[in-house]
């Protein structure tokens, strides 16, 4: 295969890569077409047959074929049996990666699916984006489809002609050169690789984080060799847990029923107080396999087990009939404690009953002016005497 030159290689390595896609072939003949391909990547590089200046106008019909290798070499990659799962995967998705971004270099990504892809990933965005590739992916086959008829009617036309036999209708097609037609089926081959090949990324990628998931737990649990034996025991072991829980609790006493509803019930239509006592207590509920299970756990293995399948939020502690009598408790206290006060504040203590019943205006006017007199002959007296006068006899200086 070495000395032979890269349009044989390429013919080779295609002609495994299309046993391999219709049927599945021997893992010597998937490896032996990867080397080809491999081998046809290296003398690509060497030749230097594209570039990332060119565009799709500037690449020769000749050389147009070779774009394809990453994508065939991808796909046998995937196909490759090997213990290692993800490495294949990885690089799988490698090789893919690599063929979409020389596409899109060069322009052959369609247009619709570079919008849809700088979208969002919800559930939405993916279905549109499977719908838009869909249609590429079925318009490339019909083109393929049609290019392979032509190439069929113009060479029965050539045959019929060489025999100098009448041409049937639909068949008189001008000979003339199929350059054109060989690039548009290429580029046709190479858009429908383009779908196939975003469809592949996705699916790789699924099955690598799922293969990743596994391993994480399989390393988790310190068993890297988890086999069906495992899962099996694990099963009948967690089935035989159940049916003994559910043979005792045929046997076990039940619980008492709640009576804190006919209770509240009581209190509401007169035949109860409120004060009175109820031998009710909030029952939580239960869940999963320690509803199986009456009374106390003798084991710390059934413990665990009881904590199966339960909710994930917080259960109530109490009843909405015991929240309600808590309620009512309270309104009672707040009632007594406002009417205590209400009756403190209408006492005599708190009244202010200094201050006589009021007279008449006339007689607030004359304490009025018996009060300014007062203040006026008691500031003249302070005029008169000013303060120390007839003491001066007591002071050191005096």
């Amino acid at each position: 295969m070495e000395d032979l030159p890269l349009p044989s290689i390429f013919e080779q390595a295609r002609k495994i890569y299309d046993a391999a896609t219709e049927s599945a072939s021997d893992q010597d003949v998937v490896r032996k077409g990867s080397e080809a391909l491999r081998k046809c990547e290296d003398m690509i590089g060497k030749l230097g047959l594209f570039s990332v200046n060119e565009t799709k106008e500037d690449i020769s019909t000749g050389n147009l074929k070779y774009i394809m290798v990453p994508f065939y070499l991808a796909e046998l990659t995937e196909k490759i049996a090997q213990d290692d799962r993800i490495e294949i995967l990885k690089a799988s998705q490698a090789k893919l990666k690599e063929f979409i971004a020389f596409c899109e270099t060069m322009e052959l990504v369609p247009k619709e699916e570079l919008e849809t892809s700088t979208e969002g990933n919800s559930l939405a965005d993916r279905r549109a984006r499977k719908i838009v590739r869909f249609k590429h992916q079925k318009a490339a086959e019909s083109k393929l489809l049609e290019i392979k008829e032509r190439k069929e009617r113009r060479g029965r036309s050539s045959k019929a002609s060489a025999l100098s036999a009448p041409i049937e209708a639909g068949e008189e097609d001008v000979l003339e050169d199929d350059g054109e037609e060989e690039r548009e089926a290429w580029l046709t081959t190479i858009t429908l690789a383009i779908c196939k090949a975003f469809d592949l990324q996705e699916m790789l990628k699924k099955e690598e984080e799922m293969l990743s998931s596994i391993k994480e737990i399989q390393e988790k649990d310190g068993d890297k060799n988890l086999s069906r034996e495992i899962l099996d025991d694990r099963m009948k072991r967690a089935e035989d847990w159940h049916r003994d829980g559910v043979v005792r609790a045929r046997y076990s006493k039940p619980a008492p029923p709640i009576t804190c509803a006919t209770f509240a019930r009581d209190v509401l239509e007169g035949r109860a107080n409120v004060s009175e006592t109820h031998d009710h207590k909030h029952q939580p509920l239960i869940f999963g396999p320690a509803s199986l299970v009456s009374g106390p756990l003798t084991s710390e293995r059934e413990r665990l087990a009881a904590q199966v399948f339960q909710p994930g939020f917080r259960m109530p502690t109490m009843s909405i009939e015991d929240a309600g009598l808590r309620e009512m408790e309270m309104m009672n206290k707040w009632q007594e404690r406002t009417a205590k006060f209400i009756e403190e504040a209408n006492s005599a203590w708190y009244k202010d009953d200094t201050r006589k019943p009021g007279p008449s205006e006339d007689a607030d006017d004359e304490d009025d002016d018996a009060a300014q007199e007062k203040s006026r002959a008691w500031d003249d007296w302070k005029d008169d005497n000013p303060r120390g006068a007839g003491n001066k006899k007591l002071t050191p200086c005096g």
